[in-house]
């Protein structure tokens, strides 16, 4: 029953936070892929900078994104309180702590912030929908990456590489989530986690800035990664 319990928590709610990230950047990404495909960019941007138009994006869908997941584990500490008590049998240890779902939240927000500007950088290069899903496709598959290993992580959470994708901003969310089911995370490791993550999105958020000013309005074909970092220079 330990067993069962430890490892249905932190796998159904590693779905569920990648999910909300990924539905609500995703979003974000085809949102800004049309609008530039479709010419609708010239006339939101007579209207308002690049990084007001953004900024609103990200802070809108965010928030829809942030209700999402809350009613999500609203939701799964209310089941897992019935099931514990009600049904019994391999669920009767079921149980979801206060602080798994506030660490949970909070890597949910960074989660989406960081993916949503690397989404909206996508957006911006891309010439069409399909291309600016295709250039953000290495970041998405970087951040499932502990899903490959989740065996591994399952049966030994205080390894070295267990460790690594805590750390690791773009894994961090995932692993963080199956780690907090089955071992106590050191509070240093969740500290530089949270740490690494904000400076890496202040960072994205710095390049991003970049990225629209040049590449918001620029149409025809998606430039090469040459062209990209070239002109990111010349910015």
């Amino acid at each position: 029953q330990g067993g069962f319990t430890s490892f249905i928590v932190p796998y159904i709610f590693s779905i569920l936070l990648i999910m909300a990230i990924f539905t609500s950047s995703g979003f974000l990404l085809q949102g800004l892929g049309e609008e530039k495909e479709n010419r609708v960019m010239e006339i939101l941007l007579s209207s308002v900078s690049s990084t007001q138009l953004i900024t609103g994006k990200v802070l809108g869908l965010g928030i829809a994104g942030l209700i999402q997941i809350v009613v999500w584990l609203i939701s799964a500490r209310f089941i897992a309180d019935m099931a514990s008590t009600s049904i019994g049998g391999l669920l009767s240890g079921l149980t979801i702590s206060t602080d798994f779902l506030i660490v949970s939240l909070i890597y949910f927000i960074l989660g989406y912030l960081l993916f949503a500007i690397i989404m909206a950088g996508a957006g911006s290069i891309g010439a069409t929908a399909r291309e600016s899903q295709q250039l953000s496709t290495v970041f998405t598959l970087l951040a499932v990456v502990p899903f490959f290993f989740i065996a591994h992580i399952m049966e030994f959470p205080d390894s070295g590489l267990s460790q690594f994708f805590t750390i690791f901003p773009l894994t961090a969310p995932l692993t963080v989530i199956m780690r907090m089911g089955i071992t106590d995370i050191p509070t240093w490791q969740l500290i530089t986690s949270m740490a690494l993550m904000i400076l890496t999105i202040i960072g994205s958020i710095f390049l991003a800035g970049k990225i629209f000013r040049t590449f918001l309005l620029m149409y025809g074909k998606t430039p090469k990664l040459g062209e990209i970092i070239r002109m990111l220079r010349q910015a």
